[in-house]
């Protein structure tokens, strides 16, 4: 998307969801954003003239029609001190569709011109109050489904990534002023650069990036949740599992085996973490182009889950079934799972984990609830297992454009690495390292490609 008008033009938006609510809000940002107001604008009582981060009574008026459209609150922010470091009105209206929809309309008639998506937002950025990676970061916020995602996105803003990157700049960009120092005066007789001291420096911004970009993979959990399929073969009891752990009934549960035909994706929150649950197909020998293409799906979603919750039936033998199961499931990042304990016992705990390889094993009842919430307790442990948070206990928000800086960012440091180590010139090193810079200037929008830029506020809703 290529956003098109000047960027200098008075915009507006409708900045609050569609629908019916007590408020809702039109927001305008822009040189001309007092004199539309001022104009659409009568108070109940006071001066017309709008006074600077003062909330006034009144009602707004069609200038074109000379009618009232809504009685609303309307608040002027003047520049600096706001979103965008532009004039802002932000008109609080009652929170019907076509209300929000007259305002808005009005308010272009009278001079300014739609919002584009994530418009306001990329003004905060060109205008410097903001960097890149904060821009993102209200996106984040805005999208967030846990309390942990939402505590990321929050960091984010506050700017623990960027003060991060820009500790690792700073570096690099005090070992660049000595490298350059001694390349642009040779007639001064500046001392070579240390190679020791370059190699350790490099080699402490490359295990940086790297922790980073291993820091991704926990902050991809937390802002996009965790995919765990429920698998094992017709009647088992995973419906009801699935049941279970959203604490409804969202799958249909009977005697028949094979109910379940189709995939069921549901969502649930464990200690912060986004649970998206896949029920599918038993994975048994299909009678029919139906079950063929239920077992299709349910081997595709299974190769893609983060977490397996392998489901074994306690109240009957173990068969062949069974056992091609856990030889799909072997080497997987798998929970085992024994449910019908409620039922007479047909099969061990012991075979059963001997069976499938795996040494944990969670009995429930999936029909009483039993085991439940030792289960999700697991579930939580098994998703976060080697995931020590970072600094002081707290992660730091990477996403997937981070990610993908970043591994530039290592493939440019390796080889910047490897130049010093083979003693190439110190002005190719120098290159390397300006190289490396730029690269990291992207995280921030120091150095950001104008198309990058577009696709990442073409993903914000307007008026945001």
């Amino acid at each position: 998307m290529v956003f098109q008008g000047d960027e200098h033009d008075t915009i507006a938006a409708i900045a609050t969801p569609y629908g019916e609510s007590g408020i809702g809000i039109v927001r305008i940002s822009g040189p001309e954003a007092k004199r539309i107001a001022e104009r659409m604008f009568r108070p109940r009582r006071g001066p017309k003239t709008l006074t600077s981060h003062h909330i006034r009574y009144g009602e707004i008026i069609d200038p074109s029609a000379g009618r009232v459209i809504d009685e609303v609150l309307l608040t002027f922010m003047a520049a600096p001190k706001t979103y965008t470091r532009e004039d802002v009105v932000e008109i609080s209206c009652h929170g019907g569709f076509e209300v929000l929809q007259q305002v808005l309309e009005a308010v272009l008639r009278a001079g300014a011109r739609e919002a584009l998506p994530g418009e306001f937002t990329k003004r905060a950025f060109l205008a410097g109050r903001i960097d890149l990676a904060q821009a993102e970061a209200v996106l984040d916020i805005i999208q967030a489904k846990t309390d942990e995602g939402l505590r990321l996105a929050e960091e984010q803003l506050r700017g623990r990534l960027s003060q991060e990157i820009e500790g690792l700049r700073d570096e690099l960009v005090g070992l660049l002023v000595a490298i350059e120092a001694y390349i642009d005066f040779p007639e001064e007789d500046i001392d070579p650069p240390s190679t020791t001291g370059t190699v350790e420096v490099l080699r402490r911004t490359l295990a940086r990036v790297e922790e980073l970009i291993r820091a991704s993979d926990d902050g991809e959990i937390y802002r996009e949740g965790v995919k765990v399929a429920i698998t094992g073969k017709a009647n088992v009891g995973k419906s009801s599992l699935l049941n279970q752990l959203l604490e409804r009934g969202r799958a249909i549960v009977t005697a028949v085996p094979g109910t379940t035909t189709d995939v069921i994706e549901e969502s649930v929150n464990l200690s912060g973490v986004l649970i998206r649950l896949t029920d599918m197909a038993g994975l048994q020998e299909p009678r029919n182009e139906v079950e063929r293409e239920g077992v299709r799906l349910a081997r595709e979603k299974m190769s893609e889950a983060h977490l397996i919750l392998l489901v074994a039936d306690r109240s009957r033998p173990l068969d062949d079934e069974d056992r091609q199961i856990f030889r799909e499931v072997h080497g997987k990042r798998a929970l085992l799972i024994l449910n019908k304990i409620d039922l007479p016992p047909r099969i061990a705990a012991e075979e059963v984990k001997k069976e499938a390889g795996m040494n944990d094993l969670y009995p429930i009842s999936a029909l009483r609830g039993d085991g439940i919430e030792e289960l999700k307790g697991g579930m939580v442990g098994a998703i976060v297992t080697g995931r020590a948070k970072r600094g002081g206990g707290e992660l730091i928000p990477v996403n997937l454009r981070h990610k993908r800086v970043l591994e530039k960012a290592q493939k440019a440091i390796g080889e910047a690495l490897e130049g010093r180590k083979r003693e190439i010139p110190w002005d190719l090193t120098a290159i390397e390292i300006r190289q490396v810079l730029d690269i990291l200037g992207e995280i921030a929008g120091e150095t950001t490609p104008e198309e990058v830029l577009e696709m990442i506020f073409a993903r914000f809703c307007i008026g945001k």
